[in-house]
């Protein structure tokens, strides 16, 4: 199944709802259960368990308590398959309604349980298993970013004009899929203290993360990768023989596909960038701790200094909004201003790379991006937010709100999005891919684990740091 799906129309969604028990927002009131009975769920967390219990005991909002019960879990609950093979734990993560692994969102979809893992051995070995599954896809093709389980199984894909293999499900090359496992690896031994997931085919694929990296600097060449479908979408392939508009190098690197898997228009996707920049400082932190390497600890430096470089070239003055980050450019002087909700974003640079909080042009950017200066910001009757081209116009992605509620500090602005979010869920008690600005019950995707567990994320962090705004 293609991750672009078809709207669902207001009546279809309304028919779902009247499956839903009937219940009212008002404090008190019984909410239905809709998460996965337990004897069906695939894995359980009692360090999830026990925090869900306690935000549900302490939080005001008992609609978003009940709402932080069904998503927080929901990647444990519905998408994860855990094993041991050969002694090491592997678990491999669907995105949720597709069977398929894509390395940003099992990553993404993982992440916010890390601090709970010294608490809980299982979780914690859970997610080692993620690392080492997303070890095995890498070196299989660095290039692609969704694999299966089975490795001999065929794509419906298949037939796209790239180098294709059996396991893998997509070939599209995003820049976001391989900073994502570095981001994982890094926070997975920061919170846990182990190390034992960097062994020698750690270290082979860091390396050839490098490699990928430098050869889509495209400094002497195109470099060895190209991707065309045949298809009516304009977005699901590349133009000039699958390579893109040529880039003058600049030492950035070139990204085919944006997070959303939508092809770019320039190829110098400057979210993924600079998250790189910040990805490869986590990868020498872990190749100087873990690994006698001292000549790729200074490649990766290098590297690192030369994406910086060309960074320099993303920012672009304005009448109204000053000077703010470009989303694509093609070191040529073209520039493209615009943000997409999918995550690496504009928006989301202080969540993925907190050191850019205090960057001027980044507080512009951000209010570029949530104004109608951005073509992809939409507002109407159910609520404001960041869309893009994967689902079409007018519809907001809910990862755009969390993502604007996580990347702020103001209340007022934490509550709108709180709000926002709760009004959003259209019955269902879970997150979306997308929804129609001016009717949530017109939504994208009703199993999207990303969304939900990044949902949770952000309650739980209200939760810590202002509760207040829970009641």
């Amino acid at each position: 199944m293609d991750r672009r799906h078809f709207v669902k129309q207001a009546t279809l969604a309304a028919a779902g709802l009247m499956l839903l028990p009937n219940y009212t927002r008002a404090s008190g009131e019984n909410f239905p259960v809709v998460r996965v009975p337990e004897a069906k769920r695939k894995f359980k967390s009692k360090a999830v368990e026990k925090l869900i219990a306690e935000v549900k005991k302490n939080c005001g909002n008992k609609e978003l308590a009940w709402m932080f019960e069904n998503c927080f879990p929901n990647t444990l609950d519905t998408t994860v398959d855990f094993e041991m093979i050969n002694g090491k734990p592997d678990t491999y993560v669907i995105t949720g309604d597709i069977d398929a692994m894509w390395l940003r969102d099992s990553s993404a979809q993982v992440l916010p349980y890390l601090p709970l893992c010294k608490e809980d051995k299982e979780l914690k070995l859970l997610i080692a298993g993620v690392i080492n599954r997303q070890a095995k896809c890498i070196l299989k093709d660095p290039y692609a970013n969704a694999f299966y389980k089975d490795e001999n199984k065929i794509s419906e894909w298949s037939k796209d004009h790239t180098a294709m293999k059996p396991g893998i499900h997509e070939r599209k090359w995003e820049v976001d899929s391989l900073c994502y496992p570095i981001r994982l690896a890094h926070g997975y031994w920061k919170a846990t203290g182990d190390a034992s997931v960097f062994d020698a085919q750690w270290l082979a694929v860091a390396k050839l993360i490098v490699q990928t990296f430098k050869e889509q600097q495209r400094t002497h060449d195109k470099g060895p990768y190209h991707f065309q479908r045949d298809t009516a979408n304009p977005t699901d392939s590349v133009p000039l023989a699958g390579y893109g508009y040529p880039v003058k190098p600049n030492g950035l690197i070139c990204s085919a596909f944006r997070p959303s898997d939508d092809a770019t228009v320039y190829n110098y996707l400057i979210p993924s960038n600079i998250f790189a920049v910040h990805a490869l400082q986590q990868l020498n932190e872990i190749v100087g701790n873990s690994y006698k390497e001292p000549a790729f600890i200074q490649e990766i430096a290098q590297l690192k200094q030369e994406v910086e470089a060309g960074l320099k070239e993303a920012k672009v003055n304005t009448e109204k909004y000053a000077e703010i980050y470009a989303f694509e450019i093609n070191g040529y002087g073209s520039y493209n201003l615009m943000d997409d909700a999918n995550i690496p974003s504009l928006l989301s640079l202080s969540y993925l790379a907190p050191e850019i909080k205090d960057d001027p042009a980044y507080r512009n950017t951000r209010n570029f991006v949530l104004s109608d200066g951005n073509p992809f910001f939409f507002k109407g009757a159910a609520g404001e937010g960041i869309g893009g081209p994967h689902v079409g116009m007018d519809y907001i992605w809910p990862l755009s709100i969390i993502m604007r509620g996580l990347t702020t500090q103001d209340d007022a602005e934490i509550k709108i999005c709180l709000d926002m979010l709760q009004r959003s869920h259209a019955g269902t008690g879970f997150m979306h891919e997308a929804f129609h600005k001016d009717d949530a019950t017109k939504f994208t995707r009703s199993w999207f684990a990303w969304a939900n567990t990044l949902f949770g994320e952000f309650v739980w962090k209200v939760y810590r740091e202002q509760p207040q705004l829970l009641n």
